[in-house]
């Protein structure tokens, strides 16, 4: 097996490693690249190198190549994180951009070894038949989709409000909860895309109210009963975003320091795509739903002024 290599040409840009994170961040055209662009420039730097990372590791798990080689890479990585905690010079560019953000911040190394955990899940098992922690994720049990969200996307959060900080008990419980909500609703967004490539996150005893009793993701998707599983999903969503928004007012009422009107911008722009998502409907998954690049920009300064917009 050749030896995983942590540099790609794909995400890494000659200059700094700062520029180089940053890099991978813009061209992503993501939702949270306005947000993390008028953070000031430290903040900003260490949320670029963090997307940058998990821009890397998803590639690893979502791009062709052998289940083998996947996870190869991925432990490459994990290694990786451990040599910048333990001293060691970091051996990529990206690397070096986290080291900064680890330093200045003090990121928990668990929360960047969660990311990795979460998406070696999305890996099917060498026999290409695995489900749930053992990998590949087809109609995952609820709790297991739970654990997925926790590790995809509440590590991030967990990570960014070190980064904000604001590392309270309240700040975390609006991270988490924020973070499963964003995720649920790119797994409602992304349907097509995923099942394209062999995936279902749509948790399987949603699945089974609506009487889907298949994990195939062209058959789950071609289901008539597919919206009642969809809807139910989004209400989930739902009930993280109005968790979040309680811990952050629990946050805000004890006058905790630090800002987290990035968070809020991405609170709000996220809740505005689920909004959609559901007018829309879930039969025509093929019509796309999105947040433009101009509306993230003024969501995104309005919340920098303080004035952040309503849902």
């Amino acid at each position: 097996m050749p030896q995983p290599s942590l540099d790609s040409t794909q995400s890494d840009t000659a200059g700094s490693p700062a520029a180089a994170a940053a890099a991978v961040t813009g061209r992503s055209g993501s939702t949270f690249y306005w947000p993390m662009l008028l953070l000031p420039r430290s903040k900003r730097a260490a949320m670029f190198a963090i997307y940058a990372f998990c821009r890397r590791i998803d590639d690893i798990a979502d791009e062709p190549g052998e289940p083998a080689e996947k996870r190869a890479a991925l432990d490459a990585w994990r290694t990786e994180i451990r040599g910048l905690y333990a001293g060691g010079a970091p051996s990529s560019s990206l690397g070096a951009a986290l080291k900064g953000a680890i330093e200045r911040y003090g990121l928990p190394r668990g929360e960047l070894e969660a990311l990795i955990d979460g998406m070696a899940m999305d890996i099917p098992a060498d026999d290409g038949k695995g489900a749930g922690n053992s990998g590949g994720m087809t109609g995952p049990a609820l709790p297991t989709l739970r654990l997925y969200c926790r590790r995809v996307a509440g590590a991030v959060g967990m990570l960014a409000i070190r980064v904000f900080d604001r590392a309270d008990a309240s700040t975390e419980a609006f991270a988490l909860a924020l973070g499963e909500a964003l995720q649920l609703t790119n797994i409602l967004r992304d349907l097509t895309e995923d099942a394209e490539i062999g995936r279902l996150y749509l948790p399987r005893e949603l699945l089974d109210e609506a009487g889907i009793g298949s994990s195939d993701p062209a058959t789950v998707l071609a289901h008539p009963n597919l919206p009642q599983t969809c809807e139910a999903l989004a209400v989930l969503a739902e009930e993280r975003f109005a968790e979040a928004r309680r811990a952050l007012a629990e946050g805000q009422s004890a006058g905790r320091r630090g800002s987290l009107w990035a968070a809020v911008a991405m609170m709000v722009l996220y809740h505005r795509l689920l909004v959609r998502l559901r007018a829309r409907g879930w039969r025509d998954l093929d019509r796309r739903v999105r947040v433009g690049k101009r509306e993230c920009a003024l969501v995104a300064v309005r919340c920098a002024l303080g004035y952040p917009p309503a849902a």
